[in-house]
Order: structure tokens, then C-alpha cells, then sequence
């Protein structure tokens, strides 16, 4: 039989003391190994990724926010959104009005429905929620009330982004414009006044200009492809901000990237983003470019636009909004196009890199 080595023969035998130690030492990671797999269940897991400030929240560079409802996502601008949302890795609940028809778009994780007008069920909906997107149209501006009064009393929901899409409102006011979008100040409003007081709930609002792809389609920029006719207001040379619909859920997309960090830029704060500034006869000019013929110019005075349309207005007539968005982006001096260099344009807060207006007027032409 082999002999025990040199080394093996003058170890010391181990004291009782260091023998329990070593057998306290294994105990103790038995135990380790065995309860925090039972710790973490499931409903334990969901708990720490519905609450922003733990297990979603891992630098300062990472998003608070994962879960996100979404009302009005099914419309124009409410699909682009949603599928930037969950393309970005948001889980996406979408918020319907009860009783409606609308299909989903392919990817969200929930549909709820909600009374619009009732904060108890908006907050029920909202259960687990980091952030709300609201996309509803204008005619339904003023139930976005109740949302945010939900979203507030809703204690892990930390950014609310209003319907503010579009002409930037807070310059609105005591215009006839103004008027019609009325609705949307007052939520601005009534935003700004909950959040000085609601610590953990900030806002973010996104002006966005004319909504440039859908505006070619739907004829709000004047352009008619069968008379090759652009209607051309004063100069036609004042700049407008102006973006297209993916383009503006990307900004919606970074904002909520940016929420609830340490590089967060646009909390409480009401920006303005534009995929580009052209004015209508830089329009005119890709137009013929891109279909190698020349256009036709239709010239029109936004006084008179202006005039006729705060008479009709006056008495009601609310189809004139978009005589008055003409008159408000296209009028000599109007002075409204957004200044993309700006350190405070939500271009530089959120690293959005203007666009060219080709890409958007070729892929409508090719389509007349």
C-alpha cells in the first residue's frame, strides 16, 4: 500500500472549531441556492418589471420606462407609434374606446378598454403602466382629462404624453386657430398644474409640425397630382416644420427611451420637432424634379383665406381648421417653422436628424 506523501503526513488535523465552521458555511449556501430560486417566482418577477425603479432601471442610461398604454392606437398616427414602441422593446397595452371595432396592430401586448370619460376605469387600465401615450384626435381632446387625472393617481406611471401632435399650441392662444384647439391647451395646462405638485409624473409634449406623408395623401399642403397644381400661398417662401408619421413616433420612441434617466432632456417640457422645414416652392421644385415635368402654380392671398375663414368660424363652421393651418404655416412672416439647430429644438434634445422631403413626395408620385 502507498504511502501517504511527505506533505500529507505533517498536516494537522483539523480542529472541531474549523470543521463546524465549514459545515455552518455549506449550510448556509444550501440555503442560498435553494430559497432564492423559490424567491423569485414568477408573480415575484412581474412585481420587479412593473416597478420602474428596480428591475427595469440598470444605468443611467437605460430607460425607467417598459410597460406603455397607448390610446388612439389604432388611428394614422396611433399605429406608427405603436409599432415603433414594440419594435424599440416597450411592451405596448392598448387603451379602446368601449364597444369599438378596431383591430389592433400585430405585436401589442394587451387591449383594454376603457370609458374615456371615467377616471376609475382609465386607472384600472392603467395598473402597472410606466407611461401613457395619448394620440386621441382633437375631437376628442377633451377626454384626455380623465386620462391624466388617471395616469396621476396612478402610482407607476412616471411620463404622460398628450395628443399635442401637430401645430405647436402653446403659441395659439387668442388666435383663431387658438380657438378650435382650445381643448388642447387646456390639458397643457391642467398637466403643467398636476405636476407641480405629483413628484413622480412629468410630461412631455410634441409639436410636430404639418403631417407631411398624410397631408400629400389627404391634400392639406395643396397639391394636386392630377392638374399638376400646387396652390401656393403669398411668396410661397415662409418655412414650415413639417414631418412624416414614422417620423414622429420616433420621437415619441426617444422621449420614453430618455424618461426617468440621467439623460433625460424632456421632462415637463413642451418641444418641437420637424423632419425638415421646406417652404412650398422647394416643395414645388422636388415635385417637378421628381416627375421630370413642370407644375402649375395656383396662387392664393392668406388674408383673404384668413377672413373668409374666421367668418364662417364665427358662425360655427369648424371645417375651416384647415384653411386656418394654411394661413398659420404658410403665411408670409408667420415666423412658425421650428429652428432645428437650436440646443432647445426637440431635434437636438433627442438627437433626431432632419430628413429630406424627396423620399416622402417620390413614394406618393409613384402612387398617382
Amino acid at each position: 500500500m502507498a504511502q501517504p506523501g511527505p506533505r500529507a503526513q505533517h498536516r494537522p488535523p483539523q480542529s472541531l472549531s474549523s470543521t463546524l465552521q465549514l459545515a455552518l458555511l455549506a449550510v448556509v449556501g444550501l440555503a442560498v441556492v435553494v430559497a432564492v430560486p423559490l424567491f423569485l417566482t414568477s408573480s415575484t418577477l412581474a412585481w420587479f418589471e412593473s416597478t420602474p425603479f428596480f428591475g427595469t432601471h440598470t444605468s443611467h442610461s437605460m430607460s425607467s420606462i417598459k410597460n406603455v398604454a397607448v390610446a388612439g392606437g389604432t388611428g394614422a398616427l396611433g399605429t406608427p407609434i405603436v409599432e415603433d414602441l414594440i419594435k424599440s422593446g416597450f411592451n405596448v397595452t392598448l387603451l379602446t374606446r368601449e364597444g369599438s371595432t378596431s383591430k389592433a396592430p400585430a405585436g401589442v401586448a394587451a387591449v383594454k378598454a376603457v370609458d374615456y370619460k371615467s377616471v376609475e376605469s382609465i386607472k384600472a387600465a392603467l395598473a402597472g403602466q410606466h407611461a401613457v401615450v395619448s394620440v386621441l384626435g382633437s375631437l376628442a381632446a377633451g377626454e384626455q382629462t380623465p386620462l391624466v387625472d388617471a395616469a396621476a393617481a396612478t402610482s407607476s406611471v412616471i411620463r404622460f404624453i398628450p395628443s399635442e401632435f401637430g401645430v405647436n399650441t402653446r403659441k395659439t392662444p387668442g388666435t383663431a386657430i387658438g380657438g378650435i384647439l382650445g381643448a388642447k391647451t387646456g390639458l397643457v395646462d391642467h398637466l403643467t398644474a398636476i405636476t407641480k405638485t405629483n413628484k413622480t409624473l412629468k410630461w412631455t409634449g410634441i409639436s410636430n409640425g404639418h403631417f407631411f406623408d398624410w397631408g400629400l395623401v389627404y391634400g392639406s399642403l395643396g397639391i394636386d397630382a392630377k392638374s399638376k397644381t400646387v396652390t401656393v400661398y403669398d411668396s410661397g417662401n415662409e418655412k414650415f416644420g413639417a414631418s412624416n408619421l414614422p417620423y414622429v413616433a420616433r420621437a415619441v420612441t426617444k422621449v420614453l427611451q430618455q424618461a426617468g434617466t440621467a439623460d433625460d432632456k424632456t421632462a415637463n417640457k413642451y418641444i418641437e420637432i420637424a423632419g425638415f422645414t421646406p417652404t412650398q416652392n422647394e416643395i414645388k421644385a422636388a415635385l417637378e424634379k421628381i416627375s421630370g415635368t413642370e407644375w402649375a402654380t395656383a396662387k392664393a392671398k392668406t388674408a383673404d383665406v384668413q377672413k373668409d375663414a374666421e367668418a364662417k368660424l364665427a358662425q360655427g363652421d369648424y371645417s375651416v381648421f384647415g384653411a386656418l393651418l394654411s394661413v398659420w404655416q404658410f403665411a408670409d412672416g408667420a415666423g412658425h417653422a421650428p429652428d432645428l439647430s437650436s440646443p432647445e429644438s426637440g431635434n437636438q434634445l433627442l438627437g433626431l436628424e432632419p430628413e429630406s422631403i424627396e423620399p416622402a413626395l417620390s413614394a406618393w408620385w409613384s402612387k398617382q
